[in-house]
């Protein structure tokens, strides 16, 4: 296993550089590429950091546990709310996967194998990669996990992270409008990739009924979601016994998801 730390991937002009972790399984070569993970870390849109997982994880846990699988895993900055309002963020996730499939020759990454997954307002962001992605031009994300996100934004735009992330300007329409755009929900489609959506149903921060309308919105549009309520765990899975099953489950969605086609 190699880990590049701190790679630039994106240059804004009046903004903080957008870095990058890529973390790489040994074998990873131009000759027999593997899989990569993006990973987005939570924080209400407005915090968070790309190294550091939920306090009830190990360290690195992520990470470690996608690379012994045989993948690659890469884990992103993007602009905080406080920074810029969305869709700068959704932007910053594309170039990122842009970045990444620019330089797969390089890495031994296999630029058409590329999953999210995301917690918490990650998780938001992650949905909509995979669900709207901002370049028509560009490949299409091959599965997607996401980890107690909002959804439908227009229920919870008057809540601070929420309204913060949309830019609340008093005007009631715009900020719908706004809330609608950045929701998950509107952008389900019958192509979408494979989801796998797992929530706390003790949830007290952001609602379990937003995965699950996640989950239903996409099972109606023809599309394959797996929903996974985890019993009595409170936002991003806080209280539940064994945080690390539930990373392994994760990541057994993806080995089967992004196994190579078949010749």
């Amino acid at each position: 296993m190699s880990t590049l730390e701190g790679l630039t991937y994106a240059e804004i002009q009046g903004f903080r550089p957008l870095l990058l972790d890529l973390h790489l399984p040994a074998h990873a070569d131009a000759q027999s590429p593997v899989p990569v993970v993006v990973w987005m870390h939570g924080g209400a849109f407005w915090s968070g950091d790309r190294r550091y997982l939920p306090p009830n994880l190990a360290p690195n846990a992520v990470f470690d546990t996608l690379v012994a699988a045989g993948m690659a895993a890469a884990t992103i900055d993007y602009r905080f709310s406080g920074e810029a309002k969305f869709p700068a963020q959704l932007h910053d996730v594309g170039a990122a996967i842009r970045y990444l499939r620019s330089n797969a020759s390089t890495w031994g990454l296999d630029p058409a194998r590329v999953g999210v997954w995301g917690e918490s307002s990650g998780g938001t962001l992650g949905a909509l990669a995979a669900l709207s992605p901002d370049d028509e031009a560009d490949l299409p994300i091959a599965a997607a996990a996401t980890w107690c996100p909002p959804t439908d934004l227009v229920a919870l735009r008057h809540f601070s992270a929420i309204a913060g992330l949309l830019g609340d300007d008093g005007d009631a329409d715009r900020l719908k409008a706004a809330a609608a755009l950045a929701s998950p929900v509107t952008h389900v489609r019958a192509d979408a990739p494979p989801f796998l959506i797992m929530h706390g149903d003790a949830d007290r921060k952001v609602p379990v009924d937003q995965a699950e309308l996640l989950h239903k919105a996409l099972v109606a549009a023809g599309a394959r979601s797996e929903f996974v309520p985890v019993e009595g765990a409170d936002h991003v899975f806080e209280g539940h016994p064994d945080a690390q099953q539930l990373v392994e489950e994760v990541v057994a969605f993806f080995v089967r998801e992004l196994a190579p086609a078949a010749p």
